[in-house]
């Protein structure tokens, strides 16, 4: 049976922070510790280069203090879709008439046919239960129902329970907290190829060997993960591409790819280091003007990081005209977040009252419109 299941993002302890001298850095980067792939608490605020708007086109130098987002929390998005799962391949087998059903949302029926099938210990029938009773469909929502299912299914080998039931016996949720068992179905499922499972162990392996033996025992999950269209691991890639030591230069140059793919999915933290890598030079050739453009991008989504970023490209002519008016807008949206910037306050300090309040009109016409 095809899985039922969505990718979810389990809250895995504590992942990688800070891996100075773990890893090699580049230049751009040397300021800020080597990103992890999890979303830091704080994201770096330096802005690029010191200058007013009208001071003319920036040199490329100018560019070099911009910082990536320095990696991403990818359990804790925060409202950014997951991109739609690859196309399915030809499914030649036998028919499924349960799973039929519950795909044509016909709830009662599919429970009908499957729940025999479950009890008689068919593990594609349990997982469909299992699914049905946590989204109470067909039937009454039973949390410890589906944990009971999913686990009869996870012990048979069905790779989707093995996530599931490998998710509950982490939290704890309905069944006693088993985190050797958690990671052994964990493991199993990723083995099998369920790719949400191959993300979350690659995580788990960075969690338990920090440094950058972690991440070169994370990466081929990562990479399966990723090639299966998982925008969070296409992004993990594209930053051990970048910074992990003595990876192949086939590897390496595709950093900036995997990246790319991740931003085109929405993943809006990868739309923002698209936009550095642009800028920086980061993976590939500099782009002010498509650097600019991913950076727009993740400011219209929210991306408090970008609106902050993209204020100094406005100031600095990086990729765009300079622009006084959407400087201080982008700076008042990201300073309304909690990011503060001594450099812009400064330089909106510097500009006339006319421009502060017209910034502050355009700002708050941004956020009544979202």
């Amino acid at each position: 049976m095809r899985s039922t299941s969505h990718p979810l993002r389990p809250g895995i302890a504590i992942l990688v922070t800070a891996l100075a001298g773990a890893l090699a850095v580049p230049p751009v980067f040397a300021q800020q510790s080597p990103p992890a792939v999890t979303r830091p608490l704080e994201r770096g605020t330096e802005p690029m280069k010191k200058g007013r708007v009208g001071e003319g086109e920036a040199s490329e130098e100018q560019a070099d203090d911009l910082d990536a987002s320095g990696g991403v929390q990818l359990y804790q998005r925060m409202g950014v879709t997951l991109p739609p799962a690859p196309p399915e391949k030809p499914y030649d087998g036998p028919i499924d008439e349960a799973y039929g059903a519950y795909q044509r949302g016909l709830y009662v029926t599919a429970l009908a046919k499957a729940l025999p099938r479950a009890e008689e210990g068919d593990p594609a029938a349990q997982t469909l239960v299992a699914e049905m009773v946590t989204k109470g469909l067909g039937i009454k929502r039973d949390p410890k129902a589906a944990a009971f299912w999913y686990g009869q299914a996870a012990e048979q080998g069905d790779p989707a329970a093995m996530f599931q039931y490998a998710l509950l016996l982490m939290s704890g949720r309905h069944v006693e907290r088993d985190k050797a068992k958690a990671d052994e179905f964990m493991r199993k499922a990723a083995e099998a190829g369920n790719a949400s499972a191959q993300f979350n162990w690659a995580q788990i392996l960075v969690s338990d060997n920090p440094g950058e033996k972690g991440l070169k025992l994370a990466l081929p999950f990562y990479e399966k993960a990723a090639a299966q269209g998982l925008a969070d691991a296409q992004y993990a890639v594209a930053q051990l591409y970048v910074y992990v030591s003595g990876l192949p230069e086939e590897k390496k140059s595709k950093a900036r790819l995997w990246l790319e793919r991740a931003a085109k999915a929405g993943f809006d933290t990868a739309q923002l280091d698209m936009g550095v890598w642009l800028v920086n030079g980061t993976g590939g050739e500099r782009d002010y003007e498509e650097g600019f453009q991913w950076m727009r991008i993740a400011a219209l989504r929210g991306n408090v990081v970008a609106q902050n970023k993209l204020a100094h490209l406005y100031i600095n002519a990086l990729g765009t005209r300079p622009d006084p008016v959407q400087a201080a807008k982008w700076y008042v949206l990201s300073r309304r977040a909690g990011l503060k910037d001594p450099e812009l306050e400064d330089f909106y300090l510097g500009i006339s009252e006319e421009l502060q309040k017209k910034a502050i009109e355009a700002a708050n016409l941004f956020q009544r419109s979202r």
